[in-house]
C-alpha cells in the first residue's frame, strides 16, 4: 500500500506541474527556461510514476 500512496502522491505533483506549465504557456511572453524546466520535472514524475506502476 506503501506504493499506491506513493503513487497517488506523484500523481498529484504531476498534475500540480501541468497546471504550472499551462499557466505559464499563457502568459502574454512565456519563459521558455521555465517551460523547459517544468516539463523536464513533469517527464521524470512521469517515468517514476510509470516505474511503480508496473512494480
Amino acid at each position: 500500500m506503501h506504493s499506491e500512496a506513493h503513487i497517488n502522491a506523484l500523481s498529484k505533483k504531476h498534475a500540480a506541474l501541468d497546471e504550472r506549465i499551462h499557466h505559464e504557456e499563457m502568459r502574454p511572453a512565456p519563459d521558455s527556461t521555465i517551460l523547459h524546466e517544468l516539463k523536464k520535472e513533469k517527464l521524470v514524475l512521469k517515468d517514476e510514476i510509470a516505474r511503480l506502476s508496473t512494480q
